[in-house]
């Protein structure tokens, strides 16, 4: 794997270690209630989008080893294009069900590396 890859490969992993941090101990209350963990989760989002989306563009076969990378990046994309149609309850269920396993995810491939 290209050393550009594994950088992003990392910002991702390192993004989606944030958003844990944000939420922890949270209800879903407390992140709809608050603009600041919103905007935080949202933002890191971004990154993993976009990270995921140049890892694919630098090297193909990332996304045989992340089989979910276009839903990842289209998350990416509906967050930054569609931001007035943002569901919290989606985005929160994401943060404590998909968030947690693509970070381990990550973390076996870049060790792997």
């Amino acid at each position: 794997m290209k050393t550009q890859t594994k950088k992003l490969l990392l910002d991702a992993y390192t993004a989606c270690l944030a958003i844990k941090s944000f939420v922890t101990d949270r209800t879903f209350t407390d992140y709809e209630q608050s603009l600041m963990m919103r905007s935080a989760a949202e933002r890191q989002f971004e990154i993993i989008g976009e990270a995921l989306h140049h890892a694919e563009v630098f090297e193909p076969e990332v996304a045989g080893l992340l089989p979910e990378i276009h839903r990842i990046v289209g998350m990416r994309n509906r967050i930054i294009h569609g931001y007035d149609s943002v569901d919290d309850e989606l985005l929160w269920q994401t943060i404590q069900n998909n968030i947690p396993k693509l970070s381990k995810h990550l973390a076996q491939i870049l060790e792997a590396e």
